[in-house]
């Protein structure tokens, strides 16, 4: 676990896409200032709990996020690093927090849409114990190969044929076991004649490390996270699973460019607070994240991770949820994708 305080710190810069509600709901926001709470004072300190390390991509979100919103909507804000156990680590700390509005989870949108269906015995029921409050980022997932794979090896169709070839060598790194990541993976791999396995790791950092260091051959991760290993040669994005080519890789074709239809989807994850968050509570922390998601030093530092920064009401976020589980529990169910397997 890692707990930091956030002041002024800056990261890389690169373009970034706002989400069209983030704008409205701060045109919204008279009823009440970012810097109340309920009771009309400023809150002293904001515990964000993170399902990620440092270093990943939810830490990443969450430091950007935390950053704007210091002396803004609160005194102070902590990030309190919790990974581990697909997020189920975060949300059991969120469990045991007070519902006044002083503790937020950030974390992937599948610890609410998924993972009930992922876990047989999940420690946590989303409907009872996660209070939606707002988007917070959305990205496209890549699929990259290292050294270990060829270079000659330039699209995914090549790559799977490869995987056929070379059994033993073919292995696919996530950051973590019914995340997006590996549920991209079984989409594309699990084919007759192929075989391979998962190998998964506890966050996109480390499952870095294993593909540069040769212990895995291919890694799908959201797309930022790869993208600043491109220029050293150390890995090669083969594919981004957006409907349309990124903004970020133009010159990368999509996966249904490459023949992959039903492999459209973007990672997201979200904010959200502990059972028994009265609503007006939930409703001002996302007035306060839409209040700040188009600050220009917000969007400097999500450049660099080719993210789309987010923004949404808690009953637009308690919709996607749905909406996903709807969208992935069938296909969940068919590949025979568990989490505690």
């Amino acid at each position: 676990m890692k707990t930091s305080s956030l002041a002024n710190g800056r990261m890389p810069r690169r373009r970034v896409l706002i989400a069209g509600a983030a704008a409205a709901a701060a045109a919204a926001c008279g009823s009440a200032s970012i810097g109340q709470t309920v009771s009309g004072a400023k809150q002293e300190r904001l515990r964000i709990l993170c399902t990620g390390p440092a270093g990943s991509v939810p830490d990443i979100v969450a430091r950007t996020f935390g950053e704007a919103l210091a002396g803004a909507f609160s005194q102070q804000v902590v990030i309190d690093n919790r990974p581990g156990a697909a997020g189920q680590i975060a949300v059991q700390a969120l469990k045991s927090a007070p519902a006044d509005g002083s503790t937020w989870l950030l974390g992937q949108g599948a610890i609410a849409s998924l993972y009930p269906t992922l876990y047989g015995k999940l420690g946590y029921d989303p409907a009872r114990d996660l209070v939606p409050v707002s988007l917070a980022a959305e990205m496209n997932l890549g699929v990259a190969v290292g050294n270990a794979v060829p270079a000659e090896v330039a699209d995914t169709r090549m790559l799977i044929e490869w995987m056929r070839r070379h059994s033993g060598e073919a292995n696919a790194a996530s950051p973590g076991t019914g995340t997006l990541p590996h549920i991209l993976e079984a989409m594309l791999f699990d084919q007759p004649g192929l075989d391979w396995r998962h190998v998964p790791y506890p966050g996109g950092p480390p499952a870095m490390a294993a593909l540069l260091g040769g212990q895995v051959a291919v890694l799908v991760l959201p797309e930022g996270l790869l993208l600043p290993q491109l220029s050293g040669g150390r890995l090669r994005l083969l594919g981004t699973s957006g409907r349309e080519r990124s903004r970020f890789s133009p010159t990368v074709p999509t996966l249904i460019d490459q023949g992959h239809a039903r492999s459209v989807m973007r990672e997201w994850f979200a904010f959200f607070a502990p059972a028994g968050t009265p609503a007006r509570i939930a409703e001002q922390a996302s007035e306060a994240i839409g209040n700040v998601v188009t600050r220009a030093g917000l969007l400097r530092r999500f450049e660099d991770a080719a993210m789309m920064a987010a923004q949404s009401s808690p009953s637009q976020l308690a919709a996607k949820i749905d909406d996903d589980r709807r969208a992935w529990m069938p296909l969940l169910v068919k590949a025979g994708i568990r989490g505690d397997a």
